[in-house]
């Protein structure tokens, strides 16, 4: 449980203070850089600024190559609260806009902006804000972004975003131990520059409205501890608290325990405790931000180690690039094997890659060791000593993590509370076997992150899918309910509209059976016999039109008027079958054959009425020109009547024995076979005479013409009955056998 503020304060009166677990106590080594006042950076000729140097979200680039800037204008801009602008370290030109190493520990590339420095310097203009404690809070927080301000003691978070709680703040503590060895960046700046750290000091109290603020210091820096009080006495609740010397008591979670024994929970934050922390550089920062305009633009770096000839604190410009810094303060790679810079302290920092690796704002150090200072590692076997355990600061378990992180149990190393790990380097420090614990450490926690990020991408993808699967079935349930209410509207207008609409269905299924009969029983009828005989009928025509064709060339028009003809009693033909079809079966078959004489005659007739019609036109034009007279056509034989055969069949009873029907049957087809070889002779008969009428007529044209023509319309004339005696015979065969196969 949090402690409660008025026993924290009661104990604080008492300068009593309180622990954390674990911890080292490391050679400090300060004395190499705090000895001297912060030194001047020259201008570089070339400065890489990093696009994204915090927490949070980059911004978009509002800058192009070749365009000239002036110092502190700004090269980025974003509406997301998370992201800070960077600015133009100095004046000069971009040279370029691409990737160029990172200060990271891998080094990776990252966006970066190349600016050719003119060594002229000019500012851009600046507007502070005189009278803050007038302006609202809301404006305080922005002039605090804009200045591109971010924690600059470690992780970087954007400090208008921690500066602006939802919650009530009872300590706002500042950070000013720098724990760790070597480091004196913010020493030299809290001796130095007390009172610009008070000034940022005010404008963070005027926006948080803390109940109390912790100035924690360590007690081995005495210079820094008598500035600060110097310049915080004015205000009674600046409290200046001395922390015993021991690493890593600048860690954030380990500070807030021993200033005011509350634990910050796991995965949580300061101000889940009531706490707000800020380092001293950040508070210099929002100072020269509210006060004098400026944006961050350069910070306080230690460039130390023996292997460097001349250790100190510089202001450093962001983007400089530590070959830079290494020249100005005479650095001498041949005190070593192999080149070795580190970026941060000695336990937290790490090696760079390049020697062109940029500053950025939370920077505070380039170590460069000699062989003799710090060893490299040679890894050994875990001996299972436990010192590693003792040592964390986050009382965790560094052999266990170990392990599973070696073995890529990346699962099994998060339930040990991986990323509780500070990264501190403690345990690191103390292992014998020189395992470099907390390099292991880092590899699986980015393994994670990627894995977690491949987990939310593969989450949202199946998110999407999902979505789209369920809008497609309600796509499909809406058109399935639309048709539904469909068909129940048009049942409810059958229903409310009577029988109407049933009558109608039914009326058109009844046509159609109807339909459906009545091609079935034109398919059974003979009377495809009687159209037969017409057909035969309609051919021979055209001979007779031909014959007189070559006598007269108004015969055209007589032969045009018998296909008329012709097909006119077709049509009465088939008509009076169908009546008798339907009517009475027994009568079907003799009113077929009555129709076929029928037309019979009507042929007949048009034959008479063409040649009456020929012989007049021949005699008007004789005058003129001789021709042969048409050949008269002699008087057709009528077919003789099968009404009496039809009778006797008529008369036969219905009770006709299985004998009779047999032979009936016998009969027929026997009748069938006779008319079948009689039309298939007729048919021969006048094919040729066809072929031999036209050569007739070439050859001998001066012939007697009643000698020829006489001839061939016999052979049609008896045709035509012969293919009507097969008719009847066929038709008397078919009702024989009906009558036959009718039970007794």
């Amino acid at each position: 449980m949090p402690s409660n503020y008025d026993d924290i304060i009661e104990k604080l009166d008492n300068n009593q203070l309180w622990d954390f677990p674990g911890g080292v106590f490391p050679a400090e080594r300060k004395t190499l850089s705090n000895q001297t006042p912060i030194g001047k950076l020259a201008i570089p000729e070339r400065l890489f600024v990093t696009v994204k140097q915090h927490i949070g979200v980059e911004g978009h680039l509002i800058v192009e190559v070749g365009q000239k800037v002036l110092k502190g204008q700004a090269l980025t801009k974003s509406m997301n609260p998370f992201a800070v602008p960077i600015h133009a370290p100095t004046s000069g030109e971009v040279a370029a806009i691409q990737k160029h190493v990172s200060a990271h520990p891998s080094g990776l590339p990252e966006m970066t902006v190349e600016i050719i420095s003119d060594q002229q310097d000019k500012w851009i203009q600046l507007n502070p804000l005189v009278d803050y404690q007038s302006q609202p809070k809301i404006q305080v927080l922005a002039a605090i972004c804009d200045a591109g301000i971010s924690g600059m003691g470690g992780a970087g978070f954007p400090t208008h975003i921690k500066s602006s709680p939802k919650k009530d703040v009872d300590f706002l503590i500042i950070n000013g131990i720098e724990c760790e060895p070597y480091i004196t960046s913010d020493d030299r700046l809290m001796r130095e520059h007390a009172w610009q750290i008070r000034q940022g000091i005010d404008v963070l109290c005027h926006l948080l409205k803390p109940k109390q603020v912790l100035i924690g210091i360590e007690n081995n820096k005495p210079e820094a501890i008598e500035a600060m009080q110097v310049a915080c006495r004015e205000n009674p609740n600046y409290r200046i608290c001395s922390v015993p010397t021991k690493y890593p008591a600048g860690g954030e979670k380990q500070l807030i325990q021993v200033l005011t024994n509350r634990e910050v929970p796991a995965k949580g934050l300061p101000m889940d405790v009531g706490i707000i922390m800020h380092n001293v550089g950040t508070c210099y920062a929002i100072s020269d931000a509210v006060f004098s305009g400026k944006p961050l633009i350069s910070r306080v770096v230690t460039v130390t180690g023996e292997a460097v000839g001349k250790p100190s604190n510089l202001w450093a410009l962001i983007g400089s690039p530590v070959a830079h810094l290494l020249a100005h303060s005479e650095y001498n790679p041949k005190l070593q094997k192999q080149p070795n810079v580190i970026m941060g302290g000695p336990m937290m920092g790490f090696n760079v890659t390049n020697d062109m690796v940029p500053v950025i704002k939370t920077t505070n150090c380039i170590l460069a060791p000699t062989d003799t200072e710090i060893s490299s590692h040679n890894e050994q076997a875990c001996i299972r000593c436990s010192a590693c355990a003792d040592a964390c600061p986050v009382s965790l378990l560094p052999q266990q993590l170990f392990w599973h992180a070696k073995a890529k149990e990346l699962d099994k190393a998060q339930d040990y509370n991986l990323f509780d790990c500070i990264e501190c380097g403690a345990c690191a420090y103390v292992c014998p076997s020189e395992i470099p614990l907390v390099h292991y450490y880092r590899i699986a926690k980015s393994e994670i992150r990627v894995e977690q990020e491949e987990k939310q991408k593969s989450d949202k993808a199946r998110e999407r899918f999902e979505k789209r699967e369920a809008r497609l079935i309600a796509e499909q349930h809406a058109r399935d309910e639309k048709h539904r209410l469909a068909a129940e509207a048009r049942k409810q207008a059958m229903e409310s509209k009577g029988n109407n609409a049933k009558d109608k269905i039914a009326a058109a299924l009844a046509r159609a059976k109807a339909k459906k009969q009545a091609v079935n029983t034109e398919e059974e009828t003979p009377v495809s016999k009687a159209d037969l005989a017409n057909d035969v009928i309609e051919a021979a025509a055209p001979t007779q039109t031909t014959e007189a064709s070559a006598t007269q060339p108004a015969t055209k028009a007589a032969s045009s008027n018998q296909r008329v003809q012709a097909a006119i009693a077709r049509a009465k033909a088939k008509k009076a079958a169908a009546e008798a079809a339907t009517s009475n079966v027994e009568v079907e078959v003799p009113s077929k054959v009555e129709a076929a004489i029928e037309v019979e005659k009507n042929n007949e007739k048009v034959s008479e009425s063409i040649k009456t019609e020929t012989q007049s036109k021949d005699q008007s034009v004789d005058a003129k020109e001789p021709a042969p007279q048409a050949a008269t056509k002699p008087e057709p034989l009528k077919p003789k009547k099968a009404s009496s055969d039809y009778g006797s069949e008529a008369a036969t009873p219905k009770t006709a024995t299985i004998a009779a029907s047999k032979q009936a049957k016998i009969a027929a087809a026997v009748a069938k076979a006779k008319a079948k070889r009689e039309a298939q002779k007729a048919a021969a008969e006048t094919e040729q005479t066809s072929k031999e009428a036209p050569v007739a007529k070439v050859e001998a044209p001066e012939t007697d013409s009643s000698e020829e023509p006489v001839t061939t319309q016999e052979q049609q004339i008896d045709m035509k009955k012969r293919k009507i005696a097969a008719a009847v015979a066929k038709a008397k065969a078919k009702k024989a056998a009906e009558k036959a196969d009718k039970p007794s």
